[in-house]
């Protein structure tokens, strides 16, 4: 297990949020729920965490940020606070699947703590099983990946990918599986007209504490040597980049 002091931050997703664990435990987290708000808000919500927690910048031995897929603003907005705080701090920079995290979400959140009152019926706890995630990529574009939870690290069972529902509705490498996130949320009534089972909040939804319960567990992921240089994994081309291809 990873030791020491790091602070995750997610903003991938509608919700965004910030946490901080020491020793894989977690200390304190903030929910920002306006998107609107989430540059402004993502690093005042760190500052007031680290406070409750009476941990000095200091002691920060890593970041961890959310790497997409998700909301271009939203992915950007993570990228470049991360970005920022591995610079002014020196210690290294952990991106993790913005998928892969909310895949965990159900059981990293403590009951209760998510916005709005959902708790995914769950304690704290990885709750074991195999799911797709969903996030919203507007219209009927999704972005999916389908993982295994058990006792043991995360199992990525379909790599992330950017697809429309009716080629996730007709994948037979998903059937069975229930479905959870934004994405899922947004299309429940085709889904479960399909004979689909889809997971309430914050089931699915990315989150920084998700994120943490990836990169503690022993081996865990690498950190990336150039921080600088690291790009979110946006799954498809901006609107300006899909302008300039005509």
């Amino acid at each position: 297990m990873r030791d020491g002091v790091l602070v995750a931050l997610e903003t991938s997703g509608p919700v965004a949020s910030v946490a901080v664990a020491r020793d894989g435990a977690v200390l304190g987290r903030r929910f920002l729920s306006e998107r609107g708000r989430h540059a402004r808000g993502l690093l005042p919500a760190l500052e007031a965490i680290l406070a409750d927690a009476g941990i000095d910048r200091r002691e920060i031995g890593g970041v961890v940020v959310g790497a997409g897929p998700g909301s271009f603003t939203g992915v950007r907005v993570g990228a470049a606070a991360a970005k920022g705080l591995v610079h002014a701090l020196g210690v290294p920079l952990y991106p993790v699947s913005s998928l892969a995290g909310a895949a965990m979400a159900e059981g990293a959140i403590p009951a209760g703590a998510w916005p709005g009152g959902g708790d995914g019926g769950g304690s704290p706890g990885v709750v074991a099983g195999d799911r797709v995630v969903a996030f919203d990529a507007r219209g009927d574009r999704l972005f999916t990946g389908a993982y295994r939870l058990g006792h043991g690290p995360l199992e990525t069972l379909s790599s992330p990918a950017f697809r429309r529902l009716p080629e996730l509705l007709e994948d037979p490498a998903l059937t069975g599986m229930p479905l959870c996130g934004d994405g899922a949320l947004r299309h429940a009534s085709a889904l479960r007209a399909s004979g689909r089972t889809v997971l309430e909040a914050p089931a699915g939804h990315p989150s920084a504490d998700g994120l943490l319960q990836l990169v503690f567990p022993s081996p865990g992921p690498d950190p990336v040597p150039a921080p600088g240089a690291w790009a979110p994994d946006y799954l498809r081309a901006t609107g300006a980049e899909r302008g300039l291809r005509g």
